[in-house]
């Protein structure tokens, strides 16, 4: 039975919550102000008032829908933060400013709220990013994933199958991220040359293998965990000491054959790389191996794909392994003419196939 308006109870987000009144105040103060004030914030304004000395800026946005919203490595709120900062880092934008917005349906509990704000907060201090302005709205508890509305659901786009399932209240943010892009710096998909190297700064698959393991119960393996964490601490001393990296990608949904594919077809060029130089935990190749899934086209959440000459090679290798984020860095190929736009894996059986971006989604709800 959904909650009314007036049902009176505290433990829980009501639609009254969203009404733009008292309630809507209290709860901005009580659960998110606490932990994320600064003096922008503070003045709750309907917009952000900043100032940055820098005229080449970096600006994105992402909206996050994982299910679960809690898992091993982080939360929901831990990813937003994580996930926007990334992409500033990727086109070499030092993060400065967030915008938080947050969807939440009716019933959702508070704790778990101000858990999920404790996260934001979190991150974004880690990252030296400030939330600066924001949104709050609730909206009736939806049916998600499998219940007698499926085929309508399969109608409007559902996930495989159409089956949606009576679940918990969920959450939704948005955030949008401005950054201070240093200067001379251009990390475009577009730059990669014949000659380069291609670099990653750690293990493939851990995010994707971690939610879908706690997200459909599967107990492959308890050591399974998402690598989200913040970039910028590790992108920027490269980009100090190497500025003209050639590209970055941060290889997120569709892992690390989506982000190598979209450098071959964006600069025209050929990447071939070596399976024997991928890097994967065991537990995250055991459990692709037992669900049919390629950890090349597994989401990560804390990793980075960069381009860089050659020469450059061994001092950009040193300065990320310098890094606890990037300890396990590694070259895992190398950038060629031909055939251009395609990328290439070297197996270990010594022979050769096309890595191509999935058609579809193999694990949905990852970020």
């Amino acid at each position: 039975m959904m909650m009314s308006d007036g049902a009176g109870r505290k433990d829980v987000v009501l639609l009254a919550h969203g009404g733009g009144g008292l309630m809507t105040r209290k709860l901005i103060e009580e659960v998110i102000l606490g932990e994320l004030e600064n003096p922008i914030l503070k003045r709750m304004d309907d917009a952000a008032c900043i100032s940055i000395a820098e005229t080449e800026l970096a600006m994105t946005t992402d909206s996050y829908v994982i299910d679960p919203v809690f898992f091993p490595g982080g939360d929901i709120g831990y990813l937003a933060v994580c996930g926007t900062v990334n992409d500033l880092a990727m086109q070499g934008a030092e993060p400065r400013f967030l915008s938080l917005a947050l969807i939440i349906e009716e019933g959702f509990r508070i704790d778990d709220l101000k858990r999920i704000i404790g996260s934001v907060g979190k991150a974004a201090r880690s990252s030296g990013v400030s939330i600066v302005t924001g949104d709050t709205k609730v909206i009736e508890r939806s049916r998600r994933y499998g219940g007698p509305d499926a085929a309508l659901s399969a109608m409007a786009g559902g996930q495989a199958g159409g089956e949606w399932r009576a679940g918990e209240p969920g959450i939704f943010l948005n955030t949008t991220g401005i950054g201070a892009r240093l200067a001379g710096v251009d990390v475009s998909v577009t730059n990669a040359k014949p000659g380069d190297v291609i670099i990653i700064t750690g293990t493939m698959g851990d995010h994707g293998m971690a939610i879908m393991n706690t997200r459909e119960g599967l107990k492959l393996s308890s050591d399974l965990a998402s690598d989200v964490q913040p970039l910028w601490s590790l992108i920027k001393p490269v980009l100090d000491a190497v500025p003209d990296i050639h590209c970055m990608r941060d290889p997120t949904r569709g892992g690390v054959a989506a982000a190598v594919c979209d450098i071959a077809r964006s600069s025209g060029v050929c990447i071939r790389l070596s399976e024997k130089s991928l890097p994967v935990k065991p537990e995250v190749l055991g459990s692709c191996s037992i669900l049919g899934l390629d950890p090349l086209n597994v989401a990560n959440e804390g990793k980075a794909i960069l381009v860089c000459a050659e020469k450059d090679l061994v001092v950009v290798l040193e300065i990320l392994r310098a890094h606890p984020a990037g300890r396990e860095s590694c070259a895992i190929g190398k950038v060629i003419d031909a055939p251009g736009g395609m990328v290439l894996l070297e197996t270990t059986a010594g022979g050769e196939r096309i890595v191509d971006v999935p058609t579809g989604e193999d694990l949905p709800r990852i970020c």
